[in-house]
């Protein structure tokens, strides 16, 4: 039995990991070079993963060792291990053993182009306690607290509607829920609009959206429609925050996903991968439970660009302003941190 997280602390650690992978990937806003702006998110988190006293696994990062250099799936982090591998014994009744699921940049395509909702972001839990969710698309039902109990993904978009309306003691026409802006989404999208209820479509970041669907005055009621799996596994852990929920199933049918059906490996070897990664019914209907089971949960998420929860980073002549959300299951709080970097010198003007 390792050393036992403390939440309250290493939620501050986090806080820091996340504020440097947003200001970097801030940097890049509006630049047009998706893949650069991820790349500057993920050497910022990692390089200051490392300063966290922790002995971190990655359970859902930037995919496999030989696809990320950094932040890959199984990849070792933080002080403890640096202190181990200096040592050449384990650390474990010093360091607390932390799993962790990553997306340094969420939104990649919303910084290139400026747009809103761009987020670093990340969910930690005590060893075992998030699901190490395969790459792959994942169907998603999330409500908020009032919702929470009511919805059921076997069941009809309308009934569905019908349940969120009632929790919220809502007309379903008093609804608004966002859906990806996807070609696969046609008959979600229809279904929505036939039950009554208003749609907010979004070109990306349904993690963000998620979250917002958890969050009373948001005016978001639900997120609906398919996504990624590793986004599903951290929206589950802020759910488990925010006393939100989430339904989720696996998809791997390219039928279903308007992508292009040769990058979608054969069924029987998604099948197999899962097996492996300890999932052997494909299609199980996941809880938040399920997704994120930890007792010790951890969120922390930064803005990148402004959004329906979190402002921007913005720069000013001696320093940057970060906001962030802050949450762990153990405290209960739910912090957002307005924080201003300054890096100038004793007379330095602050900017609130």
């Amino acid at each position: 039995m390792g050393y036992e997280i403390q939440t309250e602390h290493l939620s501050l650690d986090f806080l820091r990991v996340c504020e440097a992978a947003a200001i970097e990937a801030a940097k890049t806003m509006g630049q047009g070079d998706r893949k650069y702006s991820d790349h500057v998110a993920v050497e910022a988190m990692r390089t200051v993963m490392d300063t966290v006293p922790m002995l971190g696994r990655i359970v859902i990062g930037e995919g496999e060792r030989d696809e990320a250099p950094m932040l890959y799936i199984g990849e070792e982090v933080g002080e403890g291990v640096r202190a181990a591998r200096e040592k050449g014994e384990p650390c474990d009744e010093i360091y607390p053993e932390v799993d962790i699921a990553v997306d340094p940049l969420e939104g990649t395509n919303l910084c290139a182009l400026g747009a809103n909702n761009a987020i670093a972001v990340l969910a930690a839990s005590e060893r075992g306690g998030l699901l190490n969710a395969p790459d792959i698309y994942m169907d998603k039902i999330v409500v908020g607290p009032s919702s929470r109990g009511l919805i059921d993904i076997n069941a009809s978009v309308t009934n569905n509607l019908a349940a969120i309306a009632k929790g919220l003691g809502r007309e379903v026409n008093d609804l608004t829920v966002i859906v990806l802006d996807r070609t696969r989404h046609r008959k979600l999208i229809q279904e929505v609009r036939d039950a009554g209820a208003r749609i907010r479509l979004i070109s990306d970041g349904d993690l963000s959206a998620g979250i917002s669907a958890a969050v009373a005055g948001t005016n978001i009621h639900a997120l609906m429609g398919i996504g990624g799996a590793p986004e599903g596994v951290i929206t589950a852990a802020a759910m488990k925050c925010l006393n939100g929920e989430i339904q989720a199933r696996l998809v791997f049918d390219p039928e279903r996903l308007d992508v292009d059906k040769n990058k979608v490996p054969p069924q029987e070897e998604v099948v197999s991968r899962l097996k492996e990664m300890g999932i052997d019914d494909p299609n199980k209907v996941y809880s938040t439970d399920d997704l994120a089971p930890g007792k010790k949960i951890i969120f922390a998420a930064t803005g990148v660009t402004d959004g329906a929860l979190l402002r921007g980073v913005r720069f000013f002549g001696a320093g940057k302003r970060t906001h962030s959300l802050v949450m762990t299951t153990e405290s209960r709080h739910i912090r957002f941190v307005d924080t201003v970097h300054v890096e100038g010198g004793p007379d330095t003007v602050i900017r609130f």
